[in-house]
């Protein structure tokens, strides 16, 4: 049974339409997954008591005559998610018990669809990281090679469907926290326009960059969730309705930015060729671009993320909801509350970003990366005029041991390709490109593709023709 957890999304919605299987038994293959390799993968900070009763219940509303490709479907679910009566942590000492009141709107459409909940997957502490490494409750390891790190900071989400014990998931993306952990891990990540699927029960980090996307072992079962997700809401007024954008003209060009992949590694760069070259075979050009603020793009998100973060992060105070702890006085409170509940890397952020927001420097610093996130904007939507998508490498490494980037600075680099698309709020694809040998190891690596405004259907077409 448990072979039946290696189905795609599409494959197991029409054997449920077929009546081949049953949702019972997809939701047991999955259990029986998790079984064997969540305790080794770290992969569900929780796996959900009424999978199989979840199950039943959308086996019957199919006996009944509903219709979704996802009635049935079992998904995975990332910890800052809220689903109402659940746990919701972000990964954090802070909501280590935090029971959320009701659900995200995306949890609700999901629920309308009749999509099986098995668990909430672990992340870096309030989607803080790109490895995995800064979850309180210890990394998720990489389901190719276990001494590596998933990527982050939706890598339980990736591991997920990576290792079968889910076959789709939900992660956000506020730098690449969807993208690196799909490149990492080998399966296809999304991060939809800003605004394309609604925020409204997520727990924020970096407010004008969040957003929830799709984890899935294939292009055509990310379109599947992103479909049953995206819309405009009534909770959320930077959401937009599906058609918000003008339908670009397909001219079947990619360009290519090429003065960007210098340090990207050797292998991973010929893979990238490679796919480039797989890309002309079916009919596209490739056309090369430029970006000359992209190289800055990194240092405006390590500004303008912390920023937001410190603000969005500021409700924590241990007074309202959270962990509390009591001193001498309030500071006090604040500080034992704050010191116990947050890890290192959300403390770091938080100071950078109340640094970088103080009397005195907030022009120097958050002013500046502000106009430099609009020249950035209107120089990608200017490429984007002549070219379907962009493309580069998702990441320029593969996943790298686990403590291999411990100093902040290299784990940051990673983000050196995803982060100008939550910038900017185009919507960007990472999709497989095939594999690297590192230590006798075959590695996953990825290939991202950036489109304009509201056109995540040119990043499903072009990945299908990658996959």
């Amino acid at each position: 049974m448990s072979n039946l957890a290696d189905l795609t999304i599409a494959e197991a919605s029409k054997k449920l339409a077929a009546g081949e299987i049953t949702a019972v038994d997809l939701a047991r293959a999955c259990l029986e997954n998790i079984e064997k390799h969540n305790k080794e993968l770290n992969v569900y900070l929780e796996v959900f008591d009424d999978v199989v009763v979840q199950a039943e219940a959308a086996d019957k509303r199919r006996a009944a005559g509903e219709k979704h490709p996802l009635l049935g479907i079992p998904l995975a679910i990332k910890d800052n998610i809220l689903i109402e009566g659940r746990i919701a942590s972000a990964a954090s000492k802070m909501l280590e018990h935090y029971v959320a009141t009701y659900d995200a709107t995306i949890i609700t459409k999901l629920k309308e669809a009749g999509a099986v909940f098995v668990g909430r997957t672990n992340m870096d502490e309030f989607a803080m990281g790109g490895s995995n490494e800064n979850s309180a409750y210890g990394p998720v390891h990489n389901p190719h090679d276990i001494s590596r790190i998933s990527g982050g900071s939706s890598g339980g989400s990736a591991a997920a469907v990576a290792a079968h014990v889910a076959l789709g998931a939900l992660g956000t993306d506020t730098g690449g926290s969807v993208r690196e952990p799909a490149s990492f891990c080998g399966v296809v990540g999304l991060k939809p326009t800003y605004g394309a699927v609604s925020r409204s029960g997520l727990i924020a980090m970096g407010s004008s960059l969040d957003q929830a996307g799709p984890l899935a072992k294939t292009v055509e079962d990310a379109e599947l969730i992103f479909n049953a997700i995206q819309g405009k809401d009534a909770y959320d007024s930077t959401s937009v309705d599906k058609g918000t954008y003008p339908a670009p003209a397909r001219t079947k060009k990619i360009g290519v930015p090429r003065a960007l992949l210098n340090g990207v590694d050797a292998d991973v760069l010929e893979r990238f060729e490679s796919s480039l070259t797989a890309l002309e075979h079916k009919g596209y050009k490739l056309v090369d671009i430029e970006l000359p603020s992209a190289p800055l793009a990194l240092a405006c998100y390590y500004i303008i993320m912390p920023a937001e973060a410190s603000t969005n992060l500021a409700r924590y105070d241990g007074v309202r909801y959270g962990l509390s702890r009591k001193g001498n006085d309030l500071a006090e409170d604040y500080a034992a509350s704050r010191g116990e509940g947050f890890g290192p890397e959300v403390r770091r952020r938080i100071m950078l970003g109340t640094y970088v927001l103080s009397a005195g420097y907030y022009d120097a610093y958050f002013g500046k990366a502000t106009a430099a996130r609009e020249t950035l904007r209107r120089e990608v939507t200017e490429a984007l005029k002549g070219v379907e998508a962009i493309a580069t490498p998702t990441a320029p490494v593969p996943a790298p041991k686990i403590g291999e980037k411990a100093d902040p600075l290299s784990m940051y680099l990673l983000d050196i390709f995803t982060v100008t698309a939550n910038l900017t709020g185009n919507p960007a694809i990472s999709v497989p490109m095939g594999t690297v040998t590192r230590e006798g190891s075959e590695l996953p690596v990825g290939l991202q593709l950036t489109a304009a405004h509201g056109d995540e259907q040119a990043l499903f077409t072009i990945g299908k023709e990658l996959q």
